[in-house]
């Protein structure tokens, strides 16, 4: 097959007129090259027909006319960006359709083409796929946020329905990536943070471990330039230190494998950059610390070989305590399966092994795409199949019960995180879910059903409370009534999208007419504390409506009686928008303190912690009512919120936490240490018996002074768990000053 394009290209787009009849001299070379489509034809024949070949060349010609005339940001033609996506996917060695979908997949979003004649050029799966793949450019919608989360709705949803939608899209994110470098440094931000946040999840979760790690590493270069190109400078310098004892350490493992009897290749592993970056900010090591650990991959022929293996290297080396992992019995959510383990190595420096089969190191490069869904041939579906078809089917079951993208959104974000916990069944059946998850979570993931008739549950034989945190090994055993069903507060203690988009959608339509009415009553009962009528002037009911982004007044009502809305915070918003009408008198609730709204600091989109101030319970804290953000939660001296309070004093309300909170909270807290060796070893180690959990920490050095200031990131229960650790923080040696941060 040739498939011969005009022009190559790379870097993200920018959209220039396609002309109606382009006119190009035959001879004519673009200044910018002439795209190959070689590299792709030669990965395409190796697995496909002649007659999907010739299909392939179909679409490709199709697209290649479509794009002509429109150029990237680099100023070079567009076409190649197409072809480099569907080299990608070659390389999984995606089906026809799929490599024909990646050749397509910008010509509806970008030139206008309509699915109907791609359904009639191409068929209804091709057809389907881009569509899956298409943003929604012509709607218009209230903000950024809203149309990216409508966007990842829609092609999340097509990917629970056909998982080549996602394939294609990571990519086609891929190659974005590979050449961002063109992009102004504020989008560089945008689009690497973007990402990291939604993109990088959704790879690690497919187990698509290659994509994961280069799109991890692509982010953090465009987040983080300085130091990106300092730990690569770094690690290029350490590289020839590390040739003598990694040649040691290679001979060793070869030969005592080999007298085993153990057939095996052997080869060394060294971590990414955003890997060691990430390992130094969250165990607070050094670069040095992190690059004398070695990494080494055994992959061996057998399932049995890999326990053979890994007791001829525990003879070969002293095994480090604690420092074993058996994946291939429990395997990672992703279906990753390897035997971890970390030994003492020559010169006692630790050596980390992977061991795992030819097929686990399959599984672990290319994840779904190593047992592609779409072969023929083989209609029995491997375990990983199972756990995606699982997972997709989760995201249908979630989105039947949401009502808009952007919860839809926050729910699947949840569900994305890689950190899990593994509990079991009384039948010894492994569930995984997040790390955080409750006993309550545990209900929704065996069944609905279950989830919204829990009364009462057991774990490891001892009764606990629907609200109790799991941890890993726990044995949880839930009681069911028929006549139980969720109640709203029950949102505040469930970690997963599916037991949270479950309750709303029981409460949202068990009786909308029941939930209409206990918001009208619940939203007169706020109004009457501010003294203030439950008939609202039409004016007023507009630009509350505006405001709420509801439809109707039974719409917010409605919202408020299934928890979605907090009463209180609506009522505010008609005291501030009555306040600042100049035709209406003040309400008489000026002249008096009103009601406090309670908050739990998990209300989900409609209540935040300010991240200047960090509030935790205990503090004395006030609400400031943003119009696209809700209530945002300050401390009540944060300098920050005096600011915004001095300009619009009308939209600040009192708030109090509520008596009983089931999670934990971020705080900052600065310590002056004195500069000696171990110091932070010492104070991490106290930070984690006090049973507070570090989530960055950053260091300023003052050699002058011989000392350094240490900044945590740490989450506590309240403001007396905070005190507690600061009491034992001073009494570490070497500490001279602990204080909490407040922006």
């Amino acid at each position: 097959m040739n498939l011969t394009p005009t022009d190559n290209s790379g870097a993200p787009a920018t959209r220039a007129k396609r002309p109606a009849k382009p006119k190009e001299s035959p001879d004519a070379a673009p200044a910018h090259g002439v795209a190959s489509t070689t590299l792709l034809t030669a990965k395409l024949a190796e697995y496909l027909s002649p007659t999907e070949l010739k299909k392939v060349k179909e679409a490709y010609r199709f697209s290649d006319e479509m794009h002509l005339g429109q150029v990237r940001k680099s100023g070079e033609p567009y076409i190649s960006h197409p072809i480099a996506v569907a080299e990608i996917c070659a390389d999984w060695k995606l089906d026809a359709q799929a490599i024909m979908a990646a050749l397509l997949h910008d010509v509806m979003e970008d030139q206008g083409v309509k699915k109907e004649e791609l359904l009639e050029r191409f068929g209804p799966q091709v057809a389907s796929l881009v569509d899956g793949l298409s943003k929604l450019e012509k709607i218009e919608f209230q903000s950024q946020i809203e149309a990216q989360a409508e966007n990842f709705r829609k092609m999340l949803l097509a990917m629970a329905s056909d998982v080549r939608v996602i394939l294609i899209k990571l990519a086609d994110r891929l190659h974005n990536m590979r050449t961002l470098g063109v992009m102004i440094p504020e989008k560089k931000r945008r689009i690497a943070a973007e990402t990291m946040e939604v993109y990088v999840p959704i790879a690690h979760r497919l187990g698509l471990n290659n994509i994961y790690r280069e799109l991890q590493d692509l982010s953090f270069s465009h987040l983080y330039p300085l130091r990106y190109r300092t730990l690569s400078k770094a690690v290029k310098a350490a590289r020839g230190n590390r040739r003598e004892v990694v040649s040691k350490i290679l001979d060793a493992v070869k030969t005592a494998l080999s007298v085993a009897g153990i057939h095996a290749e052997i080869y060394g592993r060294e971590k990414t950059l955003y890997g060691i970056f990430k390992k130094m900010r969250n165990k607070h090591l050094s670069f040095s610390q992190v690059l004398d650990v070695y990494g080494f991959r055994v992959v061996v022929d057998s399932f049995a070989d890999c326990y053979l293996a890994l007791g001829t290297l525990h003879q070969l080396y002293k095994p480090m305590p604690g420092k074993f992992k058996d994946y291939i019995a429990i395997r990672k959510l992703n279906g990753y399966q390897s035997l971890h383990t970390t030994l003492i190595g020559p010169y006692g420096t630790p050596v980390e092994f992977q061991i795992r089969t030819q097929e686990m190191h399959r599984t672990a490069e290319s994840g779904v795409a190593a047992h592609w869904l779409y072969k023929t041939g083989d209609t029995s579906m491997t375990d990983l199949q199972q756990r995606t078809h699982a997972w997709l089917q989760s995201l249908l079951d979630i989105q039947q019960q949401t009502g808009d993208s952007a919860e839809f959104l926050e729910h699947v974000k949840v569900d994305l995180f890689p950190d899990s916990v593994y509990v079991f069944t009384p039948k010894s059946k492994i569930i995984a879910l997040p790390r955080g998850a409750t006993a309550l979570d545990f209900a929704y993931s065996i069944h609905t059903s279950i989830g919204d008739h829990a009364v009462s549950i057991k774990i490891n034989n001892e009764p606990a409370q629907l609200r109790t945190e799991l941890h890993n090994g726990d044995i949880v055993e839930i009681e069911t009534n028929p006549d139980t069903h969720p109640s709203p507060t029950w949102l505040a203690y469930v970690r997963t999208g599916k037991a949270r988009s479950a309750i709303r959608h029981h409460l949202r339509t068990v009786n909308v007419s029941e939930a209409v009415e206990v918001g009208a009553d619940l939203m007169a009962q706020a109004l009457s504390t501010l003294n203030m009528s439950a008939e609202l002037p039409p004016h007023i009911v507009d630009k509350l409506l505006a405001e709420s982004k509801a439809r109707s007044m039974d719409e917010l009502y409605a919202d408020i009686g299934v928890g979605k809305r907090m009463a209180a915070l609506v009522a505010r918003q008609v005291f501030t928008l009555v306040d600042a009408t100049a035709e209406l008198p003040k309400p008489e609730s000026a002249l008096n303190e009103p009601e406090p709204v309670t908050i739990f600091g998990d209300d989900g989109v409609s209540v935040q912690l300010a991240q200047c101030c960090l509030p935790i319970p205990g503090d004395e804290v006030c609400g400031q009512l943003k119009r696209d953000q809700g209530l945002v939660v300050h401390i009540g001296d944060c300098t920050v919120g005096k600011r915004a309070r001095g300009k619009e004093p009308e939209r600040w309300i009192p708030v109090q936490w509520a008596e009983e909170i089931n999670r934990r909270f971020d705080t900052r807290i600065r310590l002056l240490i004195e500069n000696e060796k171990g110091i932070l070893a010492r104070v991490a180690a106290e930070i984690g018996e006090s049973d507070a959990n570090i989530t960055y920490v950053g260091m300023d050095e003052y050699k002058e002074h011989a000392m350094t200031q240490l900044r945590f990131t740490i989450q506590v229960k309240d403001r007396v768990h905070l005190a507690h650790l600061i009491r034992n923080l001073r009494r570490v040696p070497g500490v001279n000053r602990v204080e909490r941060e407040r922006g």
